[in-house]
């Protein structure tokens, strides 16, 4: 989900078909993955070898041996922050190590696109931390990432770009911050101590009210939502809690890939978003 800026390393071509780099597949057949590395989902690695040994295989295989194999290696171990562990067999390697080695081996061969896949998927909070923080690093250094993910909330922390799909086609791409701008309101969990009333109180400000687990979910302007906080005091109705449980992001991306006609259902929706160093 990540984009260098400058040209547009991936674009739309024809139907089925992408352009990368001015390549096609039809056209340039496997050179149109020239510049190009990633993994799916995560990486597969020999456990019963090293972190630094499988990358060695690996520089082996695309030409790299001595001292030039050493360097490059001992170069993608230092940027995803696995020197001094390197040496260490990989069965003994946390999931985040791993994706993080993952993330290095595509990195052997300098791409200009790295292509990754929920690489934040099924990792603890450290985990998700530091593959967020090197994902930045990657897309701060000039390279173009493209990040696949359903995490709402990652893509607006770590992307400048988004675009949105439903069933293959794209529904919305645009910058992150023209997409605050469109995104409709997002929805409000509303907890009180008269629900019923409450609602009749939303309702009145124009807010749309629809039950909600624990509660109900308020949607509209932020400042009726201000004024229903004012009216609910004024009813003497408690206000156990106010947040909102959605993102601007999420907001857009529900109304275009559910709400939209023929929209998919939730399980075949997914979302990609594009970010990248600015320059």
């Amino acid at each position: 989900m990540a984009a260098g800026r400058g040209e547009q390393p991936v674009r739309a071509g024809e139907p089925g078909l992408g352009v990368v780099a001015g390549r096609s597949w039809p056209r340039d057949g496997v050179r149109t993955l020239d510049g190009v590395a990633g993994f799916i989902e995560s990486p597969r690695l020999y456990p019963g070898l090293s972190g630094r040994r499988n990358l060695q295989l690996l520089a082996g295989l695309d030409g790299l041996d001595g001292a030039a194999a050493t360097r490059r290696v001992d170069e993608v171990l230092d940027t995803v922050d696995l020197l001094g562990r390197d040496r260490e067999k990989v069965r003994g390697y946390s999931f985040g190590m791993r994706q993080r080695l993952g993330v290095a081996a595509a990195l052997l061969r300098a791409p200009r696109l790295l292509v990754l896949d929920e690489p934040a998927n099924g990792l603890d909070p450290a985990g998700i931390r530091d593959m967020r923080a090197l994902v930045k690093r990657l897309a701060g250094s000039g390279m173009t990432v493209l990040l696949s993910s359903h995490d709402m909330a990652e893509v607006e922390q770590i992307c400048d770009d988004v675009t949105i799909m439903r069933a293959g086609q794209v529904v919305y791409h645009g910058s992150i911050a023209g997409l605050r701008d469109q995104a409709p309101a997002p929805a409000h969990r509303l907890t009180t101590t008269d629900d019923d009333r409450a609602a009749a109180l939303a309702s009145a400000r124009g807010l749309a009210v629809e039950p909600a687990a624990g509660g109900l979910a308020v949607r509209g302007d932020e400042h009726a939502l201000d004024a229903l906080v004012a009216d609910l005091v004024g009813a003497g109705i408690g206000l156990r809690g106010l947040a909102m449980s959605e993102t601007p992001l999420e907001a857009l991306f529900f109304m275009l890939t559910e709400h939209a006609p023929d929209a998919p259902t939730a399980g075949l929706s997914r979302a990609a978003a594009i970010s990248g160093a600015r320059r």
